[in-house]
Formats: structure tokens, C-alpha cells, sequence
């Protein structure tokens, strides 16, 4: 059957035309690189076409021993790169070359910093290896069939890097595919054969499969060199790195293999390498990535542990190999205890899976345990990547719940920065004498919870308070509600009870000063009807004249404004407005006989504490105008 053409010429993205700029210019400090990013890609496709077949040995087309070839040719200035792997269709060339969209690209340039060396750090988190082709190319030219499809389904793809590309079908006798790189000027240094062979070997020696190159003639006795004679030679080891024994691996080759495996330019932050025999046999391979991916909140995105059955790829992105917690985690993991078709209906019921996931989530915990006690520098490191997303873990993984509680940081009243340092253990430790809870507030940013009127009472006793501002916070404090036999308490719901912290003389002061504002009390609950669930006074407070407080079973104001945000229709609950008896505001309102003044300062003090809370007015003209008047009122 003859071959239809059709060829056209597309524009990339403007996304991707600054990419493959940034790409053209350098950003990549070590130009090497680009060979390792297309074996990767290579090994990448021999492992898809090995899953696939599982259930079709049709798709090997009689061709099962899969590898990866690179071939130069210096007259024509070229490398080429060649797999027998899955290969691609034109529409999967389309959407996985001719644009990047999928991959973050904007994202990317939202971090770009416009510093050539920073800048160069983040390419690796966004999958854009294929286009790193273009650092030692000015043109490149890919050849691709997907197994399975007839020779005529070929696809040519080409471009300069220059904004445009252009697809043809074309005739390919063979699946996989081939990229052909027409080098720049002066870069002739990689059209040496021993120059390629030792990229190959520092950066993909342990890639699961052949790279194969053609051997470099020898000359005989007179010098002369046989052309027709072309052997093959296995330049890798070829052998799956996580199968040799830790003695024999260095830290280089377990940093080199994170970079294929994770599709990461950095190092890792820590591995853990680790053979299970016994009832379950195993073997992992678990890396913590040094930098956050940008997806990093796409929680229905599992895309770090790779998973190999007596060393066959059978899948990626797993799920059920890793909790939705630590899905910022890279790595393998080969086991003997599984059928070649599992499948990953398989794997939910699998208690073999259930097994390895237990063993690998205690390991991982077990490494960010160490890291915290010996290296608390490194430890630092990591929080500030992937703090957020752990303290996901207490509401999701009830059995590590301890553990991940001591991996917790915060800012606090006491460290004094928005860094979040201080452990459950540090705080626990600098409790006062008697203090029997750990207190802690949510709010919006770091400058609304130090500057709370909540945290008044605490700041004169000298009472430490964790201060939550990240979002997830909110889910963590309702999963998470005590620690080392300490109930922890927010110190904006329920009433203000410091237990001992208190003395009798003070409490028995309290109650005298609540019978005297009884009537005050009564008087303000009447003016404000149903805007509150009750009005008290409070001793809470020092400096404010009044405040809001949930009652302790109710949603906190901040959640209730985050989930409203996220568009969900919430029915909070009313508010308790507590009054300050000391304030020179409340006495005067206690003295005010005028109900319709009265009544003015009762909704400028309820709307004063709403603003102090983070809330929004629901009339702020209404609320202006009646501070103006009292305003000219006191002038």
C-alpha cells in the first residue's frame, strides 16, 4: 500500500518557542546532558512497549530483543539516536513534541529568574528532556512508528528550533523510533566515538537495556582499516542498578540513575537502597528529589515509583505503591511475588503490594527521620519543598500518624520568623510549668495570626503558640489533635480555659468581672440579634476590645473563608463575639444609655473584630459611615 504524505508545517507554542530559545542559548551548563535526556527518553519507550505487550506479543513484531543504538557520522555531522521501544503515531507526536503544555511550560517561565544558572535548575522538573536537543543541534529530524501499525504509518517530524516544525507520514519498516541531530558549528566534539562511549558510560551505564554502538575499526599490521568488517558493541552494563549489591554502587551512579529515572538535572537530597527477603521478596530503590516538581499539588497525579516484576517493567505511576502524601518520591521497585500481567486492578487487592507499600512508606519516614535528628540543615531543606504535602500525612496514613507528627515544623510566637522550624518535641519541651495543652491559630498569612487579638492573654503569660498559615494547615489540626498527650487547641474557638496556668485569685476576679457585665452583656446580645451565636466576656484579651470565637465544634472562620474561595457553598456557623471588660471602648458601652449610639458602637465593635479576624463586611459603606460619626463625635 503506498504512503499518503500529508504533510504540513505547524507553528510550536510560544511557550515552547522561548524554551527551545532559553535551549539554543546555553541554558544547560553542561552541554552533555542532551545525550542522557535522549536515552532516557529511549529506555522510557522499550519499557512501555515491554508493558504493553504483556497483554499483545504481537507488538514486539518479531523483533523482542529491544536496545538502544547511537551512531555519528562525522561527514555528515549527525548523531543519531535509535530505539526499537513503542514509538509514536502522529497524533502522539503532535502532542508530545510539537507541544509541551502538558508539561508545565507555564509554569516553568513563571519561575524563570532570568539567572542563567538558577533558570538552568528548574528544566529538570518540568519534562522538556527532548528539546535539550536543540543545545547541540540546529536542526533536529525524528523517524517514529508505533508498534503495531503497519510500515505505511510512519511519521517524519523536523525542526529548526526556530518556532516552526513540519509532520509528514511517511514509510518506516521498523517501530520505534529514530532522532537524528545535525550538529552546530563547533560542536564537533561529540563526533568522536570515545567522547560519545564516555557521556554513555558516565551518565546511562546502568540503563536496563543495550546501548549499542558500532565498534571503532582497528587498523592491521600496515596500518590500513577494513570498512566492510562493522561489529556491534554493548557499551553500558547494561544491568538494572537497584539489582547489584549497595557495596558495588557509588554515590555518583546512584545520583546518575535518580537524574534518568526522575527526568531530574539535579542531585538527590537522600536515597535508600534496600533487598526484602522472607515471606515477600524486594528490591527498592527510593529517592527523596532535592526540589519540588511544579505538579507537586496535582494530588491525582502518582508519578514517581516505577514498578518491575523479576526485572520487567510493568507500570508507572502506581498509586498503590506509595500514599498520596509522598508522591514527590522517585525510584523502583522489583518484585519476584507478582504475576508478569499483573494489572492495576490487581494491585489494589494485592496483599503483596500491601506488603512492599507498609515496608517502603515506614523506610522513607524512617530516612526523613534521620535526616531531621543528624542533619537538621538538610532536613530544613527539605521542609521547605515538601513540607506542605506531608502535613497531609496524619489525616491519610493513621498508622505512621506519630511518626509524621515529629516530622512536623511551625512558626511560632517564639521563633519569631515566618520560617517554619519548631517540632512538636521543641515546643513540648518549652512548655510553662502546668501546661497541659498545645495552643495554636490558623489564619491567612503569617502577619494576621502573629498579629491576632487571640493571642493577647498568651503573649502576657509568656504561652508559646504555633502560628498555621498554610492551607493545608486546616485539614492537618482536625486529623492531628493531640501530641505526646497533649490535646491540641486553638486558641480562637470554645472559651479560654488555661487550666492551672491560672490561679484561683484569677479565676474568682474573672467570675466578679463577668456578674458586673452581665447586663452588658445581655444588652449587646439583644442589639445584635442573629449576627451571633452568644456574647461573653473575655479574658483573652489585653490590648483589643473585642474579638470573634468559634465555638469549639464549629469551623474555624478561616476554613470557612477558604472553602467559600474554592466555591463551595458553606452554611457557617455564627460567631461568639467576646468583650474586653478592661478596654476603655467596652466601659464607655457599658455607661452608654442612648440605645441608638449604643447600637452604633455595638456594630463598629462586631465589625472591628471581623476585619481583626480576616473576615469581609458584609455593608462596609454602612460600617464607614457609623465610625465617622463616632469619630466626630470624640473631636
Amino acid at each position: 500500500m503506498g504512503v499518503d504524505a500529508h504533510k504540513e508545517t505547524l507553528g510550536f507554542q510560544t511557550e515552547v518557542k522561548q524554551l527551545l530559545n532559553l535551549m539554543i542559548h546555553s541554558l544547560y551548563s553542561n552541554k552533555e546532558i542532551f545525550l542522557r535526556e535522549l536515552i532516557s527518553n529511549a529506555a522510557d519507550a522499550a519499557d512501555k512497549l515491554r508493558f504493553e505487550a504483556l497483554s499483545d506479543d504481537a507488538l514486539y513484531e518479531d523483533d523482542a530483543e529491544l536496545k538502544i543504538r547511537v551512531a555519528f557520522d562525522e561527514k555528515a555531522r549527525t548523531i543519531t539516536i535509535t530505539d526499537n521501544g513503542i514509538g509514536m503515531n502522529r497524533q502522539e507526536v503532535i502532542d508530545n513534541i510539537g507541544t509541551i503544555a502538558r508539561s508545565g511550560t507555564k509554569a516553568f517561565f513563571g519561575k524563570l529568574t532570568g539567572d542563567q544558572a538558577k533558570d538552568s535548575q528548574l528544566i529538570g522538573q518540568f519534562g522538556v528532556g527532548f528539546y535539550s536537543a536543540f543545545i547541540v543541534a540546529d536542526k533536529v529530524t525524528l523517524k517514529t512508528r508505533r508498534a503495531g501499525l503497519t510500515p505505511e504509518h510512519g511519521v517524519l517530524w523536523e525542526s529548526g528550533g526556530e518556532g516552526e516544525f513540519s509532520i509528514e507520514t511517511i514509510e518506516k519498516p521498523t517501530r520505534g523510533t529514530e532522532i537524528t541531530l545535525h550538529l552546530r558549528e563547533g560542536e564537533d566534539e561529540f563526533l568522536n566515538g570515545w567522547r560519545i562511549r564516555n557521556v554513555i558510560r558516565k551518565y546511562s551505564d546502568h540503563i536496563n537495556l543495550p546501548i549499542v554502538m558500532n565498534k571503532e575499526p582497528v587498523p592491521d599490521e600496515d596500518g590500513k582499516i577494513d570498512d566492510s568488517v562493522i561489529e556491534d558493541e554493548t557499551v553500558n552494563k547494561a544491568t538494572a542498578l537497584w539489582t547489584l549489591s549497595k557495596n558495588d554502587i557509588t554515590d555518583d551512579q546512584y545520583k546518575e540513575f535518580y537524574k534518568q529515572v526522575a527526568h531530574d538535572f539535579e542531585d538527590p537530597l537522600s536515597w535508600s537502597h534496600n533487598k526484602v527477603e522472607g515471606n515477600t521478596e524486594y528490591t527498592s530503590l527510593l529517592y527523596i528529589p532535592s526540589r519540588a516538581p511544579f505538579d507537586l499539588w496535582d494530588r491525582d497525579r502518582m508519578h514517581g515509583i516505577k514498578l518491575y516484576v523479576k526485572r520487567v517493567f510493568i507500570m508507572e505511576d502506581s498509586e498503590q505503591l506509595m500514599p498520596r502524601y509522598l508522591r514527590f518520591i522517585r525510584g523502583v521497585i522489583d518484585t519476584n511475588d507478582l504475576p508478569l500481567n499483573v494489572s492495576r486492578e490487581i494491585l489494589q487487592s494485592s496483599k503483596v503490594i500491601d506488603s512492599i507499600r507498609t515496608a517502603s512508606v515506614k523506610k522513607i519516614l524512617s530516612e526523613l527521620s534521620k535526616m531531621a535528628k543528624n542533619e537538621p540543615e538538610q532536613y530544613s531543606k527539605f521542609w521547605n519543598e515538601f513540607g506542605q504535602v506531608i502535613k497531609e500525612g496524619p489525616g491519610e496514613d493513621f498508622a505512621n500518624k506519630e511518626t509524621l507528627a515529629k516530622l512536623l515544623r511551625f512558626a511560632t510566637t517564639e521563633s519569631g520568623s515566618t520560617e517554619q522550624t519548631v517540632s512538636l518535641e521543641d515546643y513540648v519541651g518549652r512548655m510553662k510549668d502546668k501546661q497541659d495543652k498545645i495552643y495554636y491559630i490558623t489564619a491567612e498569612s503569617y502577619a494576621a495570626a502573629k498579629n491576632s487579638p487571640h493571642l493577647e492573654v498568651f503573649r502576657k503569660k509568656g504561652i508559646e503558640v504555633l502560628l498555621l498559615t498554610d492551607r493545608v494547615d486546616e485539614w492537618l489540626v482536625n486529623s492531628l489533635t493531640d501530641f505526646d498527650g497533649k490535646h491540641l487547641q486553638s486558641v480562637a474557638k470554645g472559651d479560654l480555659d488555661l487550666g492551672e496556668l491560672e490561679d484561683e485569685q484569677e479565676k474568682k476576679a474573672h467570675e466578679e468581672i463577668e456578674k458586673n457585665f452581665e447586663d452588658l452583656v445581655e444588652r449587646v446580645k439583644k442589639s445584635l440579634d442573629d449576627k451571633v451565636k452568644d456574647v461573653r466576656i473575655t479574658h483573652r484579651l489585653t490590648d483589643s476590645p473585642a474579638c470573634l470565637v468559634a465555638d469549639n465544634y464549629d469551623m474555624s472562620a478561616n476554613l470557612e473563608r477558604m472553602l467559600k474561595a474554592a466555591g463551595q457553598q458553606v452554611s457557617g456557623s455564627k460567631p461568639i463575639l467576646e468583650l474586653n471588660p478592661e478596654h476603655p471602648m467596652v466601659a464607655k458601652l457599658k455607661d452608654e444609655s442612648n440605645d441608638d449610639k449604643f447600637g452604633d458602637w455595638v456594630s463598629i465593635l462586631f465589625d472591628q473584630a471581623l476585619l481583626a479576624e480576616g473576615g469581609q463586611l458584609d455593608d462596609p459603606a454602612s460600617f464607614v459611615k457609623k465610625l465617622n460619626a463616632m469619630l466626630l463625635q470624640q473631636a
